[in-house]
């Protein structure tokens, strides 16, 4: 694992490399399971299909997934003309804050919204009708304020009043595909952009590591003896802001819900030191995230109600003269404690964690994930993994015919 002086210093620009369009898979593979897998270890590497995973990865391992599932979060809607304005909901602002409960919200809402085609918007409400249950149905929307990043809060209103917003997302939304497949979602989409795991709705965007497995690749994890958990975090459109800075020190990092149960702490507990493998990166920066809340707990308490987060620099913060750096045990053993004072059964903060060269792993071991785009906080966060050997694994799938970013070919990233 590399280190570095300062991430702050660190020059995007030295994490680009050439990806040529034809790289980047359109489109799914038929199976799930058929996509390549290249595999890291100790810097060196093999070419495997992603049936061989369980094969691959070290004995007794725990492998942790992003249970998030994506939401229908892009709606077309219309002007009184005619014409199409789109509405990319990003994040819920009132009455609720939190995912989860949004989406549960009947009658009205108001959420933070991308729009789209919103300079020919000037005023009023625009509509979308759609059917639910073999009825019509009514979705109305009024932007409050443009700004100028072309985000807005449109407050939504519909009929029938009594269908959540998760049943009017679901009846007249689109997948929100990222923007670089530059194509409208299918049908075949709507399954295969989805984990065969996914549980719990919130995510914009999928956890696409989770992509290739197949029901028949978990059980053949199961029978050689791997466990698994299971973590959320709520994937947000920041997964896809490119880095502008020059420097990391000038890019603000998106936050990101998590939630994560006491059952998943007492299991990493109860696993170490035996090796964690994070099925892609947002599963990562959860556990590593979960290390930075205990260590922030077993400091400090919280007090109760105080909002639990992770912030962008905050593993790079020096330690104070005596202060003893908090095992990983503790850390995971105050997450425990803090849920027992208050009551709950589950972590929920948020986190805005940038891991990049120079951040030391506590939680995690091991990495399976797709192909990265050039100059991202992805392609950093697997150089934090890997060190200078990123590029040896980049250039290797670049010469040997893999598919990259969320619907391309997988890679098992064991440093």
């Amino acid at each position: 694992m590399s280190t570095s002086p300062d991430p702050h210093q660190l020059r995007i620009q030295d994490f680009h490399y050439d990806l040529p369009a034809e790289r980047i898979a359109p489109e799914p593979l038929p199976d799930r399971a058929s996509s390549k897998l290249l595999v890291s270890r100790q810097g060196v590497i093999e070419d495997k299909s992603f049936r061989d995973l369980p094969a691959e990865l070290p004995a007794d391992s725990l492998l942790i997934f992003n249970d998030t599932r994506v939401v229908r979060a892009r709606l077309l809607a219309q002007r009184p003309t005619g014409g199409v304005v789109e509405l990319f909901c990003l994040e819920p602002v009132a009455p609720h804050r939190a995912i989860e409960p949004a989406l549960q919200q009947t009658a009205a809402c108001t959420w933070r919204c991308l729009v789209g085609n919103g300079r020919r918007w000037k005023s009023g409400p625009v509509t979308l009708a759609f059917s639910f249950a073999g009825q019509p149905a009514t979705l109305t929307a009024v932007r409050q304020a443009h700004e100028a990043s072309g985000e807005s809060l449109i407050d939504f209103s519909w009929e029938p009043a009594s269908l959540p917003f998760a049943e009017v997302l679901r009846a007249a939304g689109h997948l929100p595909l990222p923007p670089y497949l530059h194509r409208s979602d299918t049908a075949a989409d709507a399954v295969r952009y989805q984990t065969v795991y996914a549980a719990h709705e919130g995510a914009v965007a999928a956890p696409t590591a989770g992509l290739h497995f197949t029901p028949e690749v978990l059980a053949e994890l199961a029978a050689r003896g791997m466990a698994s958990g299971y973590v959320t975090l709520h994937v947000g459109a920041g997964t896809f802001q490119p880095v502008k800075a020059e420097t990391m020190a000038g890019h603000p990092m998106h936050a990101e819900p998590i939630i994560v149960q006491a059952s998943l702490l007492r299991q990493l507990l109860g696993h170490r030191p035996r090796p964690v493998i994070a099925v892609g990166t947002t599963s990562l920066r959860t556990l590593e995230s979960l290390y930075w809340l205990g260590a922030a707990l077993a400091s400090q308490p919280a007090e109760a109600g105080a909002e639990l987060r992770v912030d962008q620099w905050q593993p790079y913060a020096p330690l104070a003269p005596g202060q003893a750096e908090i095992t990983p045990e503790a850390a995971l053993q105050a997450l425990l404690a803090h849920l027992e004072a208050s009551g709950s059964a589950a972590i929920e903060a948020s986190t805005q964690l940038l891991i990049a060269p120079g951040y030391r792993f506590r939680l995690v071991q091991g990495l399976i994930t797709n192909f990265h785009q050039p100059e991202s906080t992805l392609l950093l966060l697997v150089s934090a993994l890997l060190g200078p050997g990123w590029r040896k694994v980049y250039d290797h799938a670049l010469g040997n015919g893999y598919r990259f970013l969320s619907y391309g070919d997988s890679s098992l990233l064991l440093p």
